[in-house]
């Protein structure tokens, strides 16, 4: 995934940032809320038709987006919290960018265009959403390719050679292909799970079998003396 490719080849470059901004005391929440403001730019300029300064821009965010973590350790302030914030400002970000664009192709009357960002997005939204709450019944949900990392990189890239259309159509398919993949693959693990372990109806009908032998079996004792007992009475 592209995450992991992410952190292999920017793991250095962004500890020497990160050692460099730490003593400043930063507090790690105003880098996460300096991304957020990013996109919101990145946004604007979307809806302004200004799709290669909105790439810059997005590259900016991202840049904030790797850094809150690492400063957040050197600083002894990771919590909880803040990576609450960061998921929580992020699904902002990811609104905010698509909003960008449908108030772009609206404005030139591409209705088109404006479904597709409209698709988009909720696909942005859901990916997460459909992890979050998968891994709320189940161990992991981590299939499908269409993560963040992966829908920024095409995002970016897409706006830096103007080339948004190419990218909404994908964007409108994929990260709803892994939302679909996720829904299948939490069924298939809790479905699983709620079968018996020799779980064959055979088995159950067998059970119930030897439950109704052995309670014949402790009545037994009981029907017998009453059949002797009519027999002596020339019942």
């Amino acid at each position: 995934m592209l995450t992991r490719t992410l952190g292999r080849y920017l793991s250095w470059p962004l500890d020497r940032l990160a050692a460099l901004l730490a003593p400043t005391g930063i507090p790690p929440n105003v880098i996460t809320w300096s991304a957020l403001i990013l996109n919101l730019w990145a946004g604007i300029l979307f809806a302004a038709g200004r799709f290669a300064a909105g790439g810059g821009m997005m590259i900016l965010a991202g840049l904030c987006d790797l850094l809150d973590g690492p400063v957040a350790r050197r600083q002894n302030r990771v919590s909880k919290f803040g990576g609450f914030l960061d998921s929580i400002l992020d699904r902002y970000a990811d609104l905010i960018l698509f909003l960008g664009l449908v108030v772009y192709y609206a404005n030139v009357n591409r209705f088109l265009y404006v479904v597709l960002a409209g698709a988009a997005m909720a696909g942005a939204v859901m990916v997460s959403y459909a992890k979050a709450r998968a891994e709320s019944l189940v161990p992991a949900a981590d299939v499908g390719f269409w993560d963040r990392p992966e829908r920024l990189a095409l995002m970016i890239l897409g706006a830096l050679v103007n080339r948004m259309p190419i990218v909404l159509w994908i964007l409108a398919i994929g990260p709803n292909l892994t939302v679909i993949h996720r829904i299948l693959q939490t069924w298939k693990q809790t479905e699983g799970s709620l079968r018996p372990a020799g779980g064959t109806e055979d088995s159950a009908a067998r059970a119930t079998q030897a439950g109704s032998l052995a309670k014949v079996g402790h009545e037994a004792p009981e029907v017998r003396p009453i059949l002797t007992r009519s027999a002596g009475r020339g019942g």
